[in-house]
Parts: structure tokens; sequence; C-alpha cells
């Protein structure tokens, strides 16, 4: 990741975090390729050095700007109203939270990077978290990359992106809030957005938490991604 701190125009974020609950907003599908029996806080990570829990389950992390709807994606995907409370507190989330999925994997929710107001010195703490758990989680399985469809990939989302490509690390591309846009506008979006990434159109999966779509899909990716051999090993 580039030395440049992490920065944008955004004046919103919802990425600040709470316990989870188990109220459950959406009955699952017979077809439901992630039931979730199992939802677990098991604690922040607060420094690069700092605390993490101890455990040999995959990791999957995660990332996004701090205004693109992490907190809201999370909650639809977990089936849950305050899995991860959505907040207009600019800047509030500073640490990795960890979660324990159906003790199958371990959901790493990291802050939220971009929001302009956020002092230097706050920035400048966040890059070396999120690197140095990027780089060197041993159990890392792979990375959702969050962006908004609304808009094309900032400067600090091509970083991000850069960096995850640079490690080689398995990256799933989740586009959110397709809901803002009609259907046709939303498919044409997520070409635009596929074009600026050099991606094929279904390599993008399209998400709304309001309304649910692409739920199933990032479920079942994540899934796929789960099932992959440790892309720190495989030849």
């Amino acid at each position: 990741m580039s030395e440049h701190d992490l920065h944008d125009d955004n004046v919103h974020d919802e990425d600040a975090i709470d316990e989870p609950v188990d109220e459950v907003t959406t009955t699952p599908s017979a077809n439901d390729p992630l039931v979730i029996r199992h939802l677990e806080y098991l604690g922040p990570m607060a420094s690069e050095t700092g605390w993490r829990p101890e455990t040999t389950l995959p990791e999957v992390a995660f990332v996004g700007r701090s205004n693109v709807g992490k907190s809201s994606l999370l909650n639809r995907l977990m089936r849950r109203k305050a899995f991860a409370r959505v907040s207009n507190t600019p800047g509030r989330t500073r640490e990795i939270h960890f979660f324990d999925v159906n003790r199958q994997f371990i959901l790493a929710d990291l802050p939220g990077y971009g929001y302009a107001r956020i002092s230097k010195a706050r920035k400048a703490e966040w890059r070396p978290l999120i690197e140095g758990f990027l780089r060197r989680s041993a159990n890392l399985r792979g990375v959702v990359q969050l962006l908004d469809v609304r808009h094309d990939p900032t400067g600090d989302d091509h970083i991000m992106l850069d960096f995850l490509a640079e490690l080689g690390v398995p990256t799933i591309v989740a586009v959110t809030k397709v809901d803002k846009l009609s259907r046709a506008q939303a498919q044409a979006r997520v070409h635009v957005l596929a074009q600026h990434l050099g991606l094929d159109v279904d390599q993008i999966v399209p998400f709304s938490a309001r309304t649910g779509e692409g739920r199933d899909e990032l479920a079942r990716a994540l899934q796929d991604l789960l099932a992959l051999p440790d892309w720190r090993t495989s030849p």
C-alpha cells in the first residue's frame, strides 16, 4: 500500500460497530448458501501488534470507504438487524472487529477508509493497522472489497485494490446501494466499474442492503472463497 494517506471528500460514515444481537431480519430460504447458526463477537484489534483472536479458522476481511455501506451490507449478509450498527458519526470505527461465523470462519471488519475530516495522526494509525493485518495474517483466505455502485473508484479505492493485487490475496468485489438506481442504471454502472477495474461483469456482485439483492450471491462467493486452498502456499 502506498504511503499516501487514504482520503477523499466523503462526509458520512456508516461503519461504527456494536456487539451483535441474535435478532434475525429475514428467514433463510431452503437454498441459502450461508445459514447463520452461530454468530459471536470476539473483540477488537486496535493496533498492528495488538490483541487478535487466537484461532485457526480461516479469515475473510471486509474493507471499503467510510460511507460505502459496509455495516448495512454486513447486517443483511448475517441476517441480523444490529450485527454492525450503522452510525452517522464520522470515523468512529478505528479498530478491526472479529466475529466467529458458524465456527466456520472469522469475519474481520476493517476500519472504513477515506473520511476527509479525520486527522492525519488518526489516518497514520489506520494505515499500518490495515496493511499489517492484510499482509501478516496467516489465516487470511480472502478479502471482500466494497465499492459504491454510483461512483467511480476513488484514488483510495485504487490504492487498496492495487495493494490487494500486490499481495495476491483472492478478492471479491461487491458494489453496494444498487437500489439507489433503476435496474438498467445499476447494470450500466456495473459494466462501467468492471471496465475501470479490468474485471468481467460476472466477477462483481451487485448488492442492496435494503432489498437483499445480491445477498445469496455474495454468501455463495464467500463459500467458494473459503473452499479454495490457502493462497499463501498455493503454487
